[in-house]
């Protein structure tokens, strides 16, 4: 994390604030979230650097700036147009090839199969449809909750319908949204 400046990442009124360990308005009523929550999150999925990550919500671009150092390759799906298009020149200007971003709210535009799953959003309820997007051994970081609270639960694919569970903190996110986007 220490290799990868977060004040890219966030509005220049608010590049003081940058490296608090604290989640910070990104526009559009998002946010990139705080560093802790991030290094968690990534840190939970056990990346070795020959994996093939989805990230679902690339916000601000700095967590799929952040897992392309650590994955062989991350696809990222934003929503919102504009911070799509932030997000990828922001990828571009720090030379990162390995990040394919797809605007789209339809996590189904990212085809086949993934070692490792990470959302940036908070889901009410589980998106169970996600769980079979994940090969065997596949693992899912994902917060779930509502907007007091989200439990953030990572999932472990032992089999088609096997998982483990298991409670990795807690934080509050935006809200995870599918079919309004963009």
């Amino acid at each position: 994390m220490s290799e990868m400046p977060r004040h890219f990442f966030v509005s220049e009124a608010l590049k003081y604030r940058a490296y608090d360990d604290t989640s910070l308005p990104i526009g559009f009523g998002q946010t990139v979230s705080k560093p802790s929550v991030i290094a968690k999150m990534i840190q939970s999925i056990n990346l070795s650097g020959e994996e093939r990550v989805l990230e679902i919500g690339t916000g601000s671009g700095y967590q799929s700036a952040l897992l392309s150092s650590l994955a062989k390759e991350v696809v990222s799906l934003e929503r919102i147009k504009e911070l799509y298009l932030r997000a990828r020149n922001l990828l571009f200007e720090f030379k990162i090839s390995n990040v394919k971003l797809i605007h789209s709210d339809d996590f189904n535009e990212a085809r086949d199969f993934f070692d490792a799953i990470i959302v940036a959003a908070g889901a009410e309820i589980l998106p169970n449809d996600l769980l079979k997007k994940l090969v065997p051994g596949g693992i899912l970081v994902i917060p779930v909750g509502n907007s007091s609270g989200h439990l953030i639960k990572k999932f472990i694919k032992k089999s088609d319908d096997l998982f483990v569970e298991e409670n990795i903190g807690t934080a509050t996110f935006v809200p995870y949204i599918v079919g309004e986007g963009a």
